[in-house]
């Protein structure tokens, strides 16, 4: 039936909690992907780094240790998709698709350039590994609700994952798929909601107050959960919570800039333009990040 949702994967119990190897191998990921976010930023030199940032570590989780995917067949049926409807956050994206293979790293470089495959949003058309095209602000919600409709009409027991910005939520496209998501059991969807307390021109609080959007999300009908935005093992938990008669709505309580201090710090950081040096030291700062982990990691 018409939205009655997805036939799942049986997952134990037991497989729910991150292992101690597993946790730091992810927060490695997580930096690499911050790594080679600012280098493809870098060789651009400007470019939408305060919500690509907050998106690395659920990024890490998800390509890490989530996600059914194939390298070699990017529109394999039966994968599990990624929307990203705050479209902007694309070049965090194209870093962890690097990452995995999808397209060589030296692509990167050519971020939102004249003929590149990897434009300022996310498109489905220009880019291996990336599901669905955004930007519009909105329109992703409802893209994502068709797909996995889709695919649970098709009997396909994937899942379809949808990244939501909290300035985002402005748009009432959002909450009428949301109202759709909980009314019709989509539960191969789950929302996860960047609460990062910014968007392009200020503080959400200050715009538009959310108010309680674990509240709201329940009150819609989601089994919605809140979570730290940079703690893997939470959003490793959140995620592989087992599907119920309710969709999934995770809100990340979340930084803009998360993972670089500098730019956590500064106040306008929805889109930034500085100079090589800069970069370089934000490049530098996650590096030190890096290899802490992976000395940490030699000592065990």
């Amino acid at each position: 039936m018409a939205g009655g949702g997805a036939r799942f994967r049986p997952i134990r119990w037991e497989a729910f909690i991150l292992n101690v190897k597993d946790k730091r191998d992810t927060q490695i990921f997580a930096a690499q992907i911050r790594i080679a976010l600012l280098e493809e930023m870098k060789a651009r030199g400007f470019g939408h780094i305060g919500g690509s940032l907050s998106i690395c570590d659920l990024l890490a989780v998800l390509y890490g240790k989530v996600m059914n995917y194939r390298v070699e067949d990017p529109k394999w049926a039966d994968r599990d998709k990624l929307v990203v409807s705050k479209g902007h956050a694309g070049p965090a994206v194209y870093a962890t698709l690097a990452l995995k293979g999808f397209f060589p790293m030296e692509e990167l470089k050519t971020l939102n350039r004249p003929g590149t495959n990897l434009p300022s949003h996310c498109d489905k058309n220009k880019t291996p590994g990336v599901d669905c095209t955004t930007g519009s602000l909105g329109q992703g919600t409802s893209q994502a609700v068709g797909m996995a409709l889709g695919d649970s009409l098709k009997g396909r027991s994937n899942r379809v994952f949808l990244v939501v910005g909290d300035g985002e939520l402005d748009e009432g496209q959002c909450w009428e798929a949301a109202m759709f998501t909980a009314a019709k059991k989509v539960n191969n969807l789950v929302w996860i909601i960047d609460d990062n307390k910014r968007q392009l021109d200020g503080y959400t609080q200050d715009i538009i107050a959310h108010f309680d959007l674990r509240a709201k999300f329940e009150a819609f009908g989601f089994d919605a959960v809140r979570v730290p935005g940079n703690d893997v093992e939470a959003l490793y938990e959140a995620l592989t919570r087992p599907a119920q008669d309710k969709p999934i709505a995770i809100i990340m309580d979340n930084v803009k800039g998360s993972g670089v201090k500098a730019v956590e710090e500064t106040q306008a950081n929805h889109s930034m333009t500085v100079d090589a040096d800069t970069w370089d030291s934000f490049i530098a700062a996650v590096k030190q990040d890096l290899e802490a982990l992976e000395k940490e990691g030699c000592e065990q």
